[in-house]
């Protein structure tokens, strides 16, 4: 069982636990659930530089990456430095985060919002609308088409992004479908670890033009990022580069400058 997998079949567990103590009306009925949701596909298009920064404690990969953060400090300093959107980790066990992570960042700023999961279930997609996500993260790895399908037309009717994340031509195949916003290529193999940006080239010219690119993980320079947008990406999610300074803010805004 690779590591993808352990996550995953915690991850169902996790869920039908929450879902046997919080019902998703109680979900629903959060001060947060009827609040407009910000589009970062539509920020991702307008901006010049497309950086989505991370919020990350830690990482299956890098054990620990920096636990002492301030997520609500982190977000102010990301909206600061002019990033596009946040992406903000929930998963406990794995990477040291959690739901109050997204609600603290989404107190602290305005800007778009993404809930980083590993989603299974429309319920995890009531818990983003209720905590103040703006986009849901889909990893095509762990969905079969139908389940894709089912869960990006729920998140839409929520009025949320939708974010679908592949790793190689076949998970991109069986994804594209109207209802996603943006197309995430992970140059991370989540199932080896090792990053390599040669994937986001390679899939580049197989994403139709109507979702915009995002690029994933192992981006940590400029020219990397002006190398990408020549294969169309509007799109970088960046965050161990950022978070693993003592200053994740400070940081991101002297990569932007630098864009």
């Amino acid at each position: 069982m690779n590591i993808l997998d352990k996550i995953v079949a915690d991850k169902y567990k996790e869920v039908e636990l929450k879902k046997s103590l919080i019902p998703a009306s109680q979900l629903e009925s959060s001060v947060l659930f009827n609040r407009k949701g910000l589009s970062l596909a539509k920020t991702l298009r307008d901006s010049h530089t497309g950086i989505i920064a991370e919020h990350k404690r830690r990482s299956p990969s890098k054990e620990t990456i920096n636990q002492n953060t301030n997520v609500g400090q982190v977000a102010i300093g990301y909206e600061k430095a002019g990033v596009c959107g946040m992406s903000v980790l929930t998963d406990i066990k794995y990477f040291g985060g959690s739901l109050e992570d997204l609600l603290l960042a989404r107190a602290s700023v305005t800007m778009p919002l993404l809930r980083k999961e590993f989603i299974i279930d429309a319920y995890q997609i009531l818990e983003a609308k209720a905590y103040g996500a703006d986009v849901i993260l889909l990893i095509a790895a762990v969905l079969t088409r139908a389940e894709i399908k089912n869960l990006s037309e729920f998140a839409k009717n929520l009025d949320l992004d939708v974010l679908l994340e592949v790793h190689n031509e076949e998970e991109l195949h069986k994804s594209i479908m109207p209802s996603l916003d943006m197309l995430g290529v992970n140059n991370r193999d989540l199932k080896t670890f090792k990053v390599s940006l040669e994937t986001s080239k390679s899939l580049s010219k197989l994403i139709p033009d109507e979702f915009v690119k995002v690029s994933e993980s192992g981006i940590s320079s400029v020219e990397a990022i002006s190398d990408l947008k020549t294969y169309g990406y509007q799109g970088f999610l960046i965050g161990e580069n950022f978070m693993k300074t003592n200053n994740p803010g400070k940081s991101a805004a002297g990569f932007i400058n630098q864009l």
